[in-house]
């Protein structure tokens, strides 16, 4: 769009009752991303009938900075005590925690807000400018499309921790196998449950996740019989990144920009697919492999960049052809029809100081979570000096309201506590658990996608590579099944070759 489109973005979101809009929702926000269990999509619908009375640009803004504002803390107990607030931010918790465990809490923290922010400011100008051109690229994916993109990406990211290639991709078939737990997508037939009725709707994602890393983090603490280590005060220049850790994260949070943003364009779970793509893009890019795992600065910046950059990037669909892509904006487009807005090509022409409204809230709501986050730095990396004898039961009772409240259900938490135990077991026998999220999000993806392909073409599976873009998308990634192979071959020739 235009410059006086985005002064007029500005000038609308500035008048009084839209600015308290926007920073009510933006705090909401990021309580909501700190506190696991509850999510942007749950947030929005519970204050949805609060909307009524503060008007449709109000209430749409409100909706809107909670949406964001989630990105923004979920980082934040990821970082502090390996206990993934957002599903997107699991992730940062592998090299995040690492950064607190070594007295870099607050670094790591300022980063993910400072990265969080530029992503959300530049892909706020992209939406303007292109969105009807990225909607439009959207369309063109259909189900065959969307399982080849899957498959290549899960693939692509299957060994993102650097470690054993044979036990990540294991992980990633256990993560693919729990994902088909629950009703069968396509003819509603109970899978793996024994007739268990709370396991109809599948196990929990946050159940699990905080059972792999946060209660894992518990048990682990409960077996180290170390004496533990000293408590040092930590200096005011401590809690913010240094130079050569700033400049490190610039370029990644650069590239998690880009990805994120053209990631939000996939329908499914954007975020968390755009923080893996850009752990796995930074770990092939950076000069400091030896660090991923251990605390390395570049895997916090790009994942935090990507799954804001995302959130902007599935407002694309939204604004521009009324097509949901996620939870959340699926709530934000029932809060758009319910104020009697329908998105799409004539929002702009329709409602225009709705529409710039709520894109000014965008660049306002990144400033507004910028200044809330960054001085609360200091206050958030003491939490990583509290001694593990108070802070472990203050995370397993975090744990277990996340677990909980996501379905309220006392089986999600059974489940949490089976994942805590089978999450220390792989790690005492060096099994990443990242691997197994990435099946576990992307399982019900492929499945989707898969079923809807096969049922458009008959039964044929032919119909899986009969586009050009999906038989692209196929070749890359028998490429990338088979290149590692190739690699490890080449290796096995090389004595023969010297003889």
């Amino acid at each position: 769009m235009s410059e006086p489109g985005i002064l007029s973005a500005l000038f609308l979101s500035l008048a009084p009752a839209n600015l308290l809009a926007c920073l009510i929702g933006a705090v909401m926000g990021t309580l909501v991303g700190v506190l696991p269990g509850l999510g942007p999509a749950a947030a929005m619908a519970l204050v949805l009938p609060a909307t009524f009375r503060l008007g449709p640009t109000a209430g749409l803004i409100m909706l809107a900075g909670i949406y964001y504002g989630s990105m923004y803390g979920g980082s934040t107990t990821s970082i502090l005590v390996n206990v993934p607030g957002e599903p997107a931010s699991v992730v940062t918790a592998i090299d995040g925690y690492q950064m607190a465990r070594k007295g870099r809490a607050g670094a790591a923290l300022a980063i993910s807000a400072i990265g969080s922010f530029i992503a959300g400011t530049i892909t706020v100008i992209a939406l303007q400018i292109f969105a009807p051109l990225l909607a439009n690229v959207a369309l063109a994916f259909g189900p065959a499309e969307y399982f080849s993109l899957t498959l290549l990406g899960l693939i692509v990211l299957s060994n993102l921790t650097g470690k054993s290639r044979v036990k990540s991709l294991l992980m990633v078939a256990v993560g693919l196998m729990i994902s088909t737990i629950g009703m069968d997508p396509l003819g509603g037939v109970g899978r793996f449950t024994f007739n268990y009725t709370p396991a109809q709707g599948g196990l929990s994602f946050i159940a699990v996740t905080a059972g792999l890393f946060g209660v894992a983090e518990v048990l682990s603490m409960l077996a180290e019989r170390e004496t533990p280590r000293e408590i040092l005060p930590v200096r005011w220049r401590e809690l913010y990144p240094s130079r050569e850790e700033f400049q490190r994260s610039l370029p990644p949070i650069f590239r998690g920009t880009v990805v994120g943003f053209l990631v939000g364009l996939i329908p499914g779970p954007a975020a968390t697919i755009a923080s893996f793509t850009s752990y796995g893009l930074e770990r092939r890019l950076s000069r400091h492999r030896d660090e991923f795992g251990q605390g390395a600065i570049e895997a916090v910046a790009g994942p935090e960049s990507a799954n804001n950059a995302a959130t902007s990037g599935g407002m694309v669909p939204l604004l521009s052809l009324g097509l949901p892509f996620t939870p959340a904006t699926a709530v934000l487009l029932s809060g758009m029809l319910i104020h009697g807005i329908t998105p799409g090509p004539l929002l702009l022409r329709d409602h225009p100081n709705i529409f710039w409204a709520v894109i000014g809230s965008f660049y306002l709501g990144n400033i507004m979570l910028l200044i809330l986050n960054l001085p609360l730095v200091g206050l958030f990396a003491n939490v990583a000096r509290i001694p593990p004898r108070y802070l472990m039961p203050a995370v397993l009772v975090l744990c277990i309201i996340g677990a909980y409240s996501d379905n309220n259900s006392l089986f999600d938490v059974w489940v949490m506590l089976a994942a805590g135990i089978i999450g220390y077991l792989l790690r005492h026998y060096d099994y990443e658990p990242a691997p197994l999220v990435l099946g576990l999000v992307l399982g019900p993806v492929i499945e989707r996608s898969l079923l809807q392909a096969l049922t458009m073409s008959q039964g044929n599976i032919a119909g899986l590579w009969a586009s050009p873009i999906s038989a692209t998308l196929l070749v890359a990634a028998a490429v990338a099944a088979l290149w590692p192979l190739f690699l490890q071959g080449g290796r096995d020739l090389k004595p023969f070759r010297s003889n």
